[in-house]
């Protein structure tokens, strides 16, 4: 018997993880900790309420969460924890899940950009690429060698991502 999946359902689906996401976004948070100079966070909210969201074709209104971000190194929030981030990170990276699309992720960029986030990144488990966004209209795609963010003078191995 076919029981249709409502939409609350296919969105809980589409956020769901995946083994090579999570291992890709393991890989990639190790990487930019390395890097010393930077602090990468996972699943963070940011503050998007400077922003008119109707230009942006994304399926919530309410809030964004890159798979990662990346802010200049510091420490735990203490006392108190920050449940929204005001302040827009460095880098923001998405990892294309099984159940994505590559507009919706384009549209994140684009609201990223907005926003005033410097680079993003587009990581496919799936054909072992990342491709860095200094601009929505302006990119490089990496399948060997090192990814190069020169917007961030950052350099991380591709086996580094994906071995």
């Amino acid at each position: 018997m076919y029981t249709p999946v409502i939409e609350d359902e296919a969105e809980e689906l589409e956020a769901m993880g995946s083994f090579n996401h999570g291992y890709v976004q393991a890989r990639l948070i190790v990487g930019l900790d390395k890097l010393g100079s930077y602090t990468p966070v996972t699943e963070l909210s940011l503050d998007v309420s400077t922003v008119d969201l109707g230009q942006f074709d994304l399926r919530t209104k309410e809030e964004i969460k890159p798979d990662i971000c990346l802010y200049p190194k510091r420490g735990l929030s203490r006392p108190r924890d920050i449940l929204k981030m005001t302040e827009m990170p460095l880098l923001a990276v998405e990892i294309l899940s099984p159940r994505q699309g590559t507009y919706e992720i384009l549209e994140k960029f684009r609201l990223y950009f907005e926003l005033g986030v410097q680079s993003c990144w587009l990581v496919e488990p799936a054909i072992n690429t990342v491709t860095v966004y200094s601009s929505i209209t302006e990119w490089k795609t990496f399948t060997t060698g090192n990814v190069v963010d020169d917007t961030l003078g950052i350099s991380l191995s591709i086996n580094e991502i994906f071995s």
